[in-house]
């Protein structure tokens, strides 16, 4: 409909779309780079969404994931710690990181009555701040003025495959992660617990399901993978610590999981969607005059359509219930 409105055709703005994210190999990898972070944080969101909790502090938890993985690495600069070593220990701080975030906007819901939403907001502020206090302060490179840390040593990077920025590495654990997050949601009692949380929690208590523990596990893991994005940010793709870092995957990664439907085998290609609009529409102003901002509208659309439909849905079995109750 937008693109009718400014009288483009709509066949040239896929193609162009298509063009812009799969036209040659570098397109190409750098569309499977930017879905491993927004995956990544997708998964994330399956298990406060599973508990029924809005995790709204995502974007601070990658960038607290991306301050502890970048601080591990600066302890050991100019150090002959192994490289393995380094990279092992800059993901597991990136996941304390991530996890001990998210575990404070938990606590402050479960403990303090502060609503999720306004407690993640806040502590994204806070994460902000963080960020701009270290990135142009203690550890601003001389010279420098771009809001960017100096590049880590190329040996603290994970391997990447020539000619790219993409990590066989970090994708492998994005894939790793869909299958452990689909195997932990849908095969275990851990599953089947956090969604009784989620779609009752006075009732799974009084069945004796420890619902504040459940629902801080829920804040933990999806912290953890958020962490997990930053760190992977880190020395997986940008190798700088820099102030915009968590890239808005944070808050895609809800559309991302509002349209998966807390399905995280349907999560990976909902992803992979919303990053090839992404990366694609780059194109749009230089071959059709039209703003790249379009991938967001059509993005935002899509979510706001599955939610209409799922919404009337439910109106309708409610329907054919009384009617047949009657």
């Amino acid at each position: 409909m937008f693109v009718w409105v400014m009288k483009v055709n709509p066949i040239s703005v896929f193609q162009t779309i298509l063009s812009g994210a799969f036209g040659s190999t570098n397109n190409a990898t750098q569309v499977i780079q930017a879905w491993v972070p927004l995956i990544l944080a997708s998964l994330g969101l399956m298990f406060t969404f599973t508990a029924g909790l809005w995790n709204i502090g995502m974007e601070g938890q990658i960038e607290m994931g991306a301050i502890f993985a970048y601080g591990i690495i600066r302890i050991f600069e100019g150090s002959d710690a192994p490289s393995a070593l380094v990279i092992t220990l800059c993901i597991l701080a990136g996941i304390f990181g991530g996890a001990i975030w998210a575990l404070l906007v938990g606590i402050l819901k479960n403990f303090g009555g502060v609503n999720e939403i306004f407690g993640g907001l806040g502590f994204n502020f806070i994460a902000d701040a963080v960020m701009l206090f270290l990135v142009y302060g203690p550890w601003k490179p001389e010279g420098v003025a771009n809001g960017s840390t100096k590049m880590l040593e190329s040996r603290f990077w994970l391997p990447q495959v020539e000619g790219t920025y993409l990590s066989l590495w970090a994708l492998g654990i994005a894939v790793i992660c869909v299958i452990l997050v689909t195997v932990i949601l849908k095969g275990t009692y851990f599953g089947l617990k956090l969604k009784a949380v989620g779609k009752n929690n006075k009732s799974s208590f009084l069945l004796g399901i420890p619902t504040n523990r459940y629902m801080l596990l829920a804040f933990v893991l999806c912290g953890v993978l958020a962490g997990l994005t930053g760190a992977l940010q880190v020395t997986g793709f940008n190798h700088v610590l820099r102030n915009n870092i968590s890239g808005g995957y944070g808050y895609i990664g809800l559309m991302v999981g509002m349209l998966a439907n807390i399905q995280p085998l349907i999560t990976a290609p909902i992803a992979f969607i919303f990053i090839a609009l992404s990366k694609g529409a780059a194109g749009l102003g230089i071959d059709l005059k039209l703003d790249s901002n379009l991938a967001g509208v059509i993005q935002g659309s899509l979510v706001i359509f599955v939610l209409i439909m799922d919404g009337v849905r439910k109106v309708l079995i409610k329907r054919n219930k009384g009617v047949q109750s009657g």
